[in-house]
């Protein structure tokens, strides 16, 4: 409800107030004289935004203000009754029967000649024009003419299988889907606490159960999963590298990124791999027809974008970032060079050797090119190349004699994707897309001591298709089916010069898979079921899998909704560390592909139940799960213990608890989650068979509070958990020969996760055709130590020594924008 006020002992001509509109709020009116002409009202209050103060306005005057396109504002008289009319046809020409054409108060349906009238009363300024297959069409009353009908080419859309179900999740812009998903629409976002800028990766921790264990998003553990397990898809192109700066950045561009979707479980049978999760990020899907473009820089990059229109049925988008940290190294850029640097061979400064010469940079590019061909085709092509570049010179003296040799680590990728899509006729619709995505990780390690070189290799190159097909069997059935293709190929290197050692594996891999899913809905939107199964065949092992997928939910009364998930899924694909100090000990995951002996397939099973409550601002929201992963490596666990070197295959089972509450008013929205977790291996050749996971942290809580003010929006939130699991040498006996001697697997807990986060938000106009977007965070702000790693050595005197790794400290980054 929209609340008025005004200082009745003062009254101005509304000309008069026209005028201070104008300046305040950046629009223009239109008006005939005698419309105004001797009126006079009394001055709306200065806290009313603009919309309210023309509902105030229209209240004391009996004009009617329509909002027009490009910031215009018509004023006109008010009519008793107004009648329009139309024609509702298809791109051919062909008329449209049977779409509903809604006003406020009245509706009709088009004839069989697709024509129809409407009568509307005066305040009514819209109406939505809506038909199975089309786009739901908006158009406002002024876009009609008195005198003559109006022609109107509704566009076929793509059938969105997910309904929306709960909005502003959280924040504005996140709603919850109903298969069981989170989608979040960046056109229409709020802020979160720590973050002045849309990047997914960041963005998607602050949904409960998910989190990074060490605070980076090249390992984002969803429901306690390793982040390999995660399928990161980017325009329908699998991505295999996540982290700029090494996992301290998105390598995502939040200027191109539209729209992401969340997948904790339920996933549509289009897709495969990503037993834990999937994150899918889109880029605009739509041709521009208005030119748009900005340029910004943060304390770590600098970025610019730009949306080209070529002609009326094509756009081009273009965007690039790069860091400054060759121009300016500022604080914050500091802070995260020692971090990604903590443990490494950049942290091996001693007596006998040392570095110099440090350089690092990171960029990446984009392009997206939509066309659509007709009415009913559309093309699009994407591009992406992401690169990051470490060098350090390392320096010794050997013999008297300085010696320095320069080491280096790149990890980059680079993919590309052609999609096509048509539309048949209002019921079906078919897309195909083509893609390549190939991503290198090298490093080149001198060891001075030793005289040696160590080259280290790791490469991934995919080819996919995939065939999607969609059919309206009617309103409330739609039905997806398709193909898809996919080559995988890994390699990996090690090559020492002396002693000459070179050791090269390159594995490919060809799976076809078929899926089909169908969905339902009631009329009335209360019920939404959906039931999936994909097969997929391996022609490596010459193995089958067969995947079944459903998800249910169901209104029950006004506020309440029920949802069951569950999902049968594998992947081919995995991360394994050899030793903690490859590839420099800054990157030390290198990827694999399964062969079905000491490396198996892995495979997922899962299941959850939720409820959720949601009326007048109050959301609550409870979910219980439980998730099976089997064939997971010993290696790909990250241990630091005594099972470090120990090849082995495993399993581990998640049993969790996740719980939200939200309250939600006008200006600021404020929420409370809890998780709680049971994560346990269990390696049938370990000592103990079953023990806590690397990554079970059994409880973990967040608050966050935002508030916004016309262009301002202020974020403030805490983090805290439990701790990660961590295994102690044995107090009675630490030491047993020349090795530590380790307590029980993950028997003790590292101290307890804080972390405070601030941000705050300006966007402002410049001109009537610039805008600006400025803004602050403070990451952790209570600069609290937090340990995410900690391992055991034997120094000289041959007693363990404890080495621990920390998160980032107290680090502020500020951001400037301009749009045009």
């Amino acid at each position: 409800m929209s609340a008025f006020g005004q200082d009745k002992t003062e009254k101005q001509l509304l000309t008069t107030i026209i005028y201070d509109l104008e300046y305040r709020f950046l629009f223009q009116f239109t008006y005939a004289n005698d419309s105004v002409e001797g009126i006079t009202v009394a001055l709306p209050k200065k806290n009313l935004t603009f919309e309210q103060t023309l509902d105030y306005l229209e209240k004391e005057t009996n004009l009617v203000f329509t909002i027009l396109a490009n910031n215009f504002v018509s004023i006109n008289k008010r009519n008793k009754v107004l009648v329009i009319c139309g024609e509702i046809k298809t791109s051919t020409g062909d008329p449209i029967q049977n779409a509903t054409i809604q006003g406020k108060n009245k509706s009709t349906i088009s004839t069989d000649q697709g024509y129809f009238e409407l009568e509307l009363r005066p305040e009514e300024k819209s109406i939505t024009i809506d038909h199975l297959g089309y786009q739901t069409l908006t158009l406002y009353v002024t876009s009609f003419q008195r005198d003559s009908c109006l022609t109107i080419y509704p566009k076929l859309k793509t059938i969105d299988l997910q309904e929306i179900i709960l909005n502003n999740y959280i924040t504005k812009g996140v709603s919850k889907t109903s298969g069981g998903g989170f989608k979040i629409d960046y056109s229409n976002f709020g802020t979160l606490p720590g973050l002045i800028e849309t990047d997914v990766l960041q963005t998607i921790q602050a949904l409960p159960g998910i989190q990074s264990a060490d605070e980076t998003v090249s390992n984002i553990n969803i429901r306690g999963g390793t982040h390999d397990q995660n399928l990161i898809i980017w325009d329908g192109i699998k991505m295999y590298q996540s982290g700029h700066f090494f996992g301290l950045i998105s390598v995502f561009n939040p200027n191109i990124t539209s729209t992401a979707t969340l997948i904790k479980n339920g996933a549509h049978t289009e897709y495969t791999d990503g037993v834990s999760g999937t994150i899918i990020m889109n880029s605009d899907t739509e041709v521009n027809t208005d030119f748009s473009a900005s340029v910004g820089v943060n304390m770590i990059n600098i970025d610019a974008f730009a949306d080209i229109p070529i002609g009326k049925k094509s756009s081009l988008q273009l965007s690039a970032r790069k860091s400054i940290s060759e121009f300016l190294k500022t604080p914050t850029y500091s802070r995260y060079f020692d971090r990604i640097s903590q443990d490494s061979e950049l942290d091996n400064n001693n007596e006998e050797a040392s570095n110099s010469d440090i350089e690092f940079d990171f960029y990446d590019a984009n392009l997206r090119w939509n066309y659509e061909l007709s009415g009913t085709d559309k093309i699009r092509v994407n591009f992406l190349v992401i690169n990051n570049d470490l060098i350090f010179t390392e320096n010794t003296v050997i013999n008297s004699e300085p010696i320095s040799r320069q080491s280096n680590i790149t990890q980059s990728s680079i993919a590309g994707g052609l999609w096509y899509e048509r539309n048949w006729n209002e019921n079906f619709t078919s897309s195909l897309q083509l893609y390549e995505t190939d991503y290198r990780l090298k490093s080149t390690n001198a060891n001075l001591q030793q005289g040696q070189r160590f080259l280290q290799k790791n490469k991934v190159s995919e080819t996919g298709a995939k065939l999607n097909t969609f059919y309206n069997i009617n309103k409330n059935i739609t039905l997806q089916s398709g193909y898809q293709f996919i080559e995988t190929g890994i390699t990996n290197l090690n090559d020492v010069d002396t002693p000459v050692f070179i050791e090269q594996q390159v594995r490919v891999i060809r799976t076809h898979g078929l899926f089909s899913q169908a969905n339902y809905k009631t009329k009335n939107k209360t019920t939404f079921f959906s039931l999936g199964i994909r097969y997929n065949y391996n022609d490596k092992f010459n193995t089958h899998f067969i995947e079944p997928r459903v998800s249910y939910n169901q209104r029950l009364g006004k506020y309440f909704n029920l949802e069951v998930l569950g999902e049968f899924k594998h992947q081919n694909t995995s991360q394994v560390i050899n030793f903690q100090n490859d590839f420099l000990g800054i990157e030390k995951r290198r990827w694999i592909l399964a062969n079905e002996e000491d490396i198996p397939v892995i495979k997922s099973k899962q299941a959850s139940l939720g409820l959720q409550y949601n009326q007048k601002g109050w959301l609550i929201t409870a979910e219980g799960y439980h998730k099976i992963v089997e064939g997971i490596t010993a290696r790909s666990q990250g241990f630091q213990n005594q099972y470090e070197f120990v090849r082995s295959v495993g399993d581990y089972r998640v049993s969790g608890l996740e719980f939200l509450i939200n309250k939600r008013f006008t200006s600021i929205s404020t929420w409370l989650s809890y998780s709680y977790v049971n994560n346990e291996y269990t390696f049938q050749t370990f000592e103990e068979r079953e023990f806590p996971n690397n990554i079970d942290i059994a409880h973990s809580v967040t608050w966050g509070a935002t508030y916004s003010f016309k262009g301002f929006k202020v974020s403030a939130g805490l983090n805290w958990n439990s701790g990660l699991p961590t295994t102690r040498p044995l107090f009675s006996e630490p030491v047993v020969g020349e090795e530590i001697n380790y307590d029980k697997a993950n028997s003790d807990t590292l101290q307890e996760y804080f972390r405070l986060d601030f941000s705050a938000i300006y966007d402002f106009n410049l001109s009537k055709t610039i805008k600006a977007h400025t803004g602050v965070s403070v990451w952790n702000v209570t600069d609290n130590d937090n340990i995410v790693t900690n391992y055991y050595f034997l120094n000289q005197e041959k007693t363990p020594q404890e080495k621990i790794k920390t998160t980032l400290g107290v680090t502020p980054n500020v951001v400037f924008r301009v749009s045009f």
